[in-house]
C-alpha cells in the first residue's frame, strides 16, 4: 500500500499530532547526524507522531521527533556501547514498556530496517531481531493489527 495511503488512514481513523516542519527535521537530523528515509520524512511531515487505536492506551505510540532517542538511553538509561548499539533509535512504544526500533546502521534500499525492542532481552538482536525492511511496511502491519504485535508468530 502506498504510504500515502497509510498516512491517509493515520490521519481519519486514528489520533496523529500536527506534523513537523522542514525546519524541524533539518534540526533533527543536524543533531542525530543521520537523515530520515522517505517513508519516515513523509510521515514526520504528514503527523509529528502518532497514537494507534486508543488515545489513552495507544498499541503504538508513535514518538514525536523531539523524542525520539537512541534505544538503549530510552531503555537502559545508558548512552555507552555496554547498553546497546547507538544505531537503534526508538520509534514507537508499544503496550508492556517494549518498543519499536528504527536501525540506522544499514539500509534495504533506501529505507532503514525496523527492529523489535523486546525490553526483557534488549540489547540481543536473537531477541531484537528485524521485524519489518521499511517504516511503511511496519506501518501497514500496524494498521491491519487489531492491536496485536503482528511479527510475532502464534503457536497453533
Amino acid at each position: 500500500m502506498p504510504m500515502s495511503a497509510l498516512l491517509e488512514e493515520v490521519s481519519r481513523i486514528h489520533h496523529a499530532r500536527p506534523p513537523a516542519t522542514q525546519a524541524q527535521i533539518e534540526a533533527f537530523e543536524q543533531s542525530v547526524g543521520w537523515r530520515l528515509d522517505p517513508d519516515l520524512r513523509a510521515f514526520y511531515l504528514h503527523c509529528d507522531g502518532a497514537d494507534l487505536f486508543d488515545r489513552v492506551d495507544p498499541a503504538f505510540s508513535f514518538f514525536p521527533l523531539s523524542q525520539l532517542r537512541r534505544a538503549r538511553v530510552v531503555m537502559r538509561k545508558d548512552d555507552t556501547d555496554r547498553a546497546g548499539p547507538a544505531s537503534w533509535y526508538a520509534l514507537c512504544e508499544v503496550r508492556d514498556s517494549n518498543y519499536i526500533l528504527l536501525d540506522v546502521s544499514e539500509k534495504h534500499g533506501d529505507r532503514y530496517p525496523i527492529r523489535d525492542g523486546y525490553n526483557e532481552a534488549f540489547p540481543d538482536p536473537a531477541y531484537c531481531r528485524q521485524i519489518a525492511s521499511s517504516f511503511s511496511e511496519f506501518l501497514e502491519g500496524a494498521l491491519r493489527s487489531n492491536e496485536r504485535w503482528f511479527w510475532l508468530r502464534e503457536d497453533t
